[in-house]
């Protein structure tokens, strides 16, 4: 029988999610997790980070796959992101050197990667993903570079949706910016078309929701009236004071130690004009996967 899938990341976000799926569909998998957790019929828990190196070994023995979703979007220095996004990579591709050197391997990127110059974030981003692409080692790899991820848990683009139920949408950024947007479901559908391919996938893919062109600011707020059913406007927030509230964010975490979101490169990440991505590449790689959840659907699930 082949073995288990190994998964990081598995009490974040879209882990958990993932996790759940995989836990449906009766895939074992053995996943990594920091606090102690009780392991049940079809998950085993390892108890460690990505900087842990005996538990990474324990975690990658005879697995089947390997799903890279650890990392973290929030930080106060280049050497945080660093350090959980390319060292935590790092660690994990040398585990599975020595314990499954032929083994299926997905990382879950961020299409920030795109863009390396813009943040420390999304630098960290690109980095982990050369060290998957530079792995020395017979790793069948795939890198998924999702655009900004939306979903039930979510604490990142929640308070913008929970604002349209207000009637508002802070505009952050020029008005023609442009970018894209993905539920959940529709990340951990592909993962899971992945898991089920025959033949290992091997490339650097992006995934968005499939709309056509994207989105701006003024497309999400009609969205959202629509579900509401009420006028929802669009208030300008002034990039000036963004950056501002950015800048003091980031000051302040670093004296106080917390991870901060806003910050300069946050906003320089949010100010790019265009976000927008192509599944094609994608679609023909795994040709049973498509998006279906539209945001009219996925808003009112993620307030």
């Amino acid at each position: 029988m082949p073995g288990p899938i190994a998964l990081t990341g598995a009490t974040g976000f879209i882990g958990s999610r993932l996790l759940a799926s995989l836990n449906n569909k009766r895939f074992k998998v053995r996943a990594l997790t920091r606090t102690p957790r009780q392991d049940n019929e079809l998950t085993q828990w390892i108890t460690g980070d990505v900087q842990d190196r005996e538990a990474l070994q324990a975690l990658v023995r005879d697995a089947s796959a390997v799903i890279h979703c650890a990392g973290i979007v929030r930080g106060f220095s280049e050497k945080q992101f660093i350090h959980a996004n390319v060292d935590g990579t790092a660690n994990l591709l040398n585990a599975c050197s020595s314990a499954v050197p032929s083994v299926r391997f997905l990382l879950i990127s961020s299409l920030a990667a795109r863009e390396p110059h813009l943040s420390w974030y999304a630098r960290s981003k690109r980095l982990a993903e050369e060290k998957v692409q530079q792995h020395p080692g017979t790793l069948a790899w795939t890198i998924f570079r999702p655009t900004a991820v939306y979903g039930p848990g979510d604490r990142e683009m929640k308070p913008l949706f929970r604002a349209t139920r207000l009637g508002v949408l802070p505009m952050i950024g020029p008005p023609g910016n442009r970018f894209s947007l993905l539920f959940v479901d529709d990340l951990v559908a592909a993962i899971m078309h992945w898991v089920a391919a025959a033949e290992p996938v091997t490339g650097v893919f992006e995934l968005d929701d499939g709309t056509r062109g994207g989105y701006d600011f003024s497309a999400i707020a009609r969205i959202a009236g629509q579900v509401w059913q009420r006028p929802v406007r669009t208030i300008p927030v002034p990039s000036g004071l963004v950056s501002a509230l950015a800048r003091i964010n980031l000051a302040l975490a670093g004296l106080f130690r917390y991870a901060p979101m806003l910050t300069p490169g946050k906003t320089r990440e949010i100010f790019h004009p265009d976000w927008r991505c192509d599944n094609a590449p994608l679609e023909k790689a795994l040709p049973a996967w498509r998006p279906s959840v539209t945001l009219a659907e996925g808003l009112p699930l993620s307030v």
